[in-house]
């Protein structure tokens, strides 16, 4: 069985496919009209504590923690660790 994780506890620079979203039908659609559907891969970019800013479909996205944490992904096994710009 592949191994999941929650958007939420993964580090900047690795990039997942995901799976599913295991929330309600609005936040469900909310997040496909964002371009967020099962299969699609995006990396994440930052992680400060606060929101996530991932890049899904060639667009940069802040998603909240709690978002984040009803997003279950798997890592892609090329997932290689990419330079990230710290902002201050």
């Amino acid at each position: 069985m592949p191994d999941y994780q929650l958007l939420s506890n993964i580090s900047a620079g690795q990039s997942v496919k995901l799976i599913c979203i295991d929330a309600g039908h609005r936040l469900t659609h909310r997040l496909a009209e964002l371009g967020l559907t099962p299969g699609v891969e995006l990396t994440v970019l930052q992680v400060n504590g606060g929101p996530l800013v991932i890049s899904v479909r060639n667009s940069r996205i802040a998603i909240g923690r709690g978002m984040a944490e009803k997003i279950n992904v798997q890592l892609l096994p090329s997932s290689k660790m990419i330079g990230i710009r710290r902002f201050s």
